[in-house]
């Protein structure tokens, strides 16, 4: 069942009031990210009726989007400005990458599964999202992050230990986001270069 226009507006308004405001996301220009990227976009077919709950939406093979108010935490904590370029490791649905693409001035995302690669480029394409570029590829082989640097890289999923190759790539005042730990110990970092 399809959700008609005004019931996807008010999903979407309830998102942002109940969730993002909730978990501390409050500034004007990310949560104005969250009410013109069309999430509903983003989510598989078999799952569209929850595209705006609060929930891990499964992607298969245990890859999952993340939830409206972990993706408003990240964006919050990153800040993009309109002449950063981002590295997004782990693209996912393409949501995440959309959202970064809204404030910067361009993405590169990189993901493992060709599937998600595909989809994901197909969902930017159709959301009418033109600066974003995703290769499926892995990020931890040798020249996958290039040797430009980046004034965001966010790491969409957790890495066991910190990987400085990742703080490595990053502009003078870059920022960079990773979850680090495993099992039920982990934690949120964000890393600025100065």
């Amino acid at each position: 069942m399809t959700m008609t226009p005004a019931a996807t507006e008010a999903s979407r308004e309830q998102m942002i009031h109940q969730q993002l405001r909730a978990w501390q996301v409050l500034d004007p220009g990310i949560l104005d990210v969250f009410a013109r990227v069309p999430r509903e976009a983003f989510v598989p077919p078999a799952y569209a009726e929850l595209a705006f709950a609060d929930i891990e939406i499964p992607l298969g093979a245990g890859d999952r989007m993340l939830a409206p108010k972990v993706a408003g935490r990240i964006m919050q904590a990153v800040a993009p400005l309109p002449t950063d370029r981002v590295l997004l490791v782990g693209v996912g649905s393409g949501f995440l990458a959309a959202c970064l693409a809204a404030r910067a001035c361009s993405v590169r995302g990189l993901e493992l599964r060709d599937d998600l690669a595909a989809t994901a480029t197909q969902n930017l394409q159709n959301a009418g999202v033109r600066n974003v570029t995703i290769e499926c590829r892995n990020a931890f082989e040798p020249e996958a992050l290039g040797s430009g640097t980046y004034d965001v890289i966010v790491l969409s999923g957790s890495l066991p230990v910190p990987d400085d190759r990742f703080a490595h790539q990053l502009s003078l005042g870059g920022r960079l986001f990773a979850v680090i730990g495993s099992g039920l110990v982990m934690e949120a970092r964000l890393i600025e270069r100065v």
